[in-house]
């Protein structure tokens, strides 16, 4: 194929992806050099049979000139950054400075908003990735071994939790661990503590939470893993046997080789899609315990007078530079392999 027939080939794609991909994300990070213009006030007054009453408002004529003139908003450059709802270099600065040993200085960056997110969301990738993977597996190798007539309603059942909608299946198990469900119930039994409460405790909720990941994200991984079993040469698995190789060695020394590339394939798919934990949190409404750098974007735009659209696009442009990071080590090892295999 020609250079000239290549492009004429890929152009296409290359057109949709600057204009869904590259200038969103453009825009967005010209949006976070922004913030929301300060409100201008202006004093009235409210006359009535018994006097006259001063009152301070919004100038709101003036607020639309502004904001007419100057639509982006108040530029502010990368300050956005660096101000206490994110990066918080200041108040980082005064904690190392103030405090007496690593654990304070730890506890009290942890209780930044910013930092206080990025642990979660830190944790939930890094625990929920790898069982998502694991789990896949078995359970794809399990359903490949078992009789072929029950393959068809096994395969159905376990795909249920990925077609069920990620808010819709955080809202199920939530009602479950309630003190009145299923789950609630039975452990306030199973320990005899009537005050039990999965939902009071951060530890428990955040345990929840991962659980949700895995039992939500494992069909994914079954799916790409069972279709690679099908492409498993049986050769090489016969040839495995012949040399003395029992289940375990085949798996081991075979199976696991030859999906290392679906392996690398889900571990993408599922850090790109865990570090940008969302909708569990607002399904369990875990707020209060766990916090996700995708919650804090939603916060800044839920704002009840001004959205915060310069402070939801930096933690946005924030959130895509960690996933960029995350998968840095995976690419480069990918393009290792590649030149080594050219």
């Amino acid at each position: 194929m020609t250079h000239k027939e290549f492009m004429a080939f890929i152009w296409p794609s290359l057109l949709a992806m600057a204009l869904f991909i590259a200038v969103p994300i453009i825009s967005v990070a010209y949006q976070s050099m922004f913030v929301e213009h300060e409100q201008i006030m202006i004093e009235t007054e409210t006359c009535g049979p018994f006097g006259c009453t001063p009152e301070v408002a919004v100038d709101q004529d003036a607020m639309r000139k502004i904001r007419e003139e100057f639509p982006a908003g108040r530029f502010n450059g990368l300050d956005t950054y660096t101000n206490s709802s994110h990066l918080a270099t200041d108040e980082i600065t005064e904690i190392v400075a103030t405090s007496e040993n690593f654990g304070e200085i730890r506890d009290r960056i942890m209780n930044l908003p910013f930092y206080k997110a990025l642990i979660f969301t830190l944790s939930y990738t890094f625990i929920v990735t790898p069982l998502v993977i694991v789990f896949g597996f078995i359970i794809a190798v399990v359903v490949n071994s078992i009789p072929s007539f029950l393959k068809g309603p096994v395969i159905f059942f376990s795909l249920l939790p990925m077609i069920v909608t990620p808010l819709v299946g955080s809202l199920v198990l939530f009602w479950m661990i309630d003190s009145r469900g299923v789950v609630g119930a039975f452990l306030q039994y199973l320990f005899a503590d009537p005050s039990l409460s999965l939902k009071a405790s951060p530890t428990l909720t955040w345990v929840t939470l991962f659980v949700y990941g895995v039992w939500h994200s494992a069909p994914f991984a079954f799916v790409v893993f069972y279709a690679g079993l099908q492409t498993v040469p049986s050769d090489t698995l016969e040839s495995s046997m012949v040399d003395g190789a029992n289940r375990w060695e085949q798996i081991r020394f075979v199976v696991m080789p030859y999906l290392l590339p679906l392996a690398t394939f889900v571990a993408l798919m599922q850090l790109m899609d865990n570090f940008r934990i969302f909708e569990p949190i607002i399904g369990f409404s875990a707020s209060a315990s766990a916090t996700s750098l995708s919650y804090l974007i939603y916060t800044d735009l839920r704002e009840a007078e001004t959205p915060l659209f310069g402070s939801a696009a930096a933690t946005s442009m924030l959130t895509i530079i960690g996933v960029i990071i995350l998968l840095l080590p995976v690419l480069f090892r990918n393009a290792r392999e590649f030149n080594r295999k050219a």
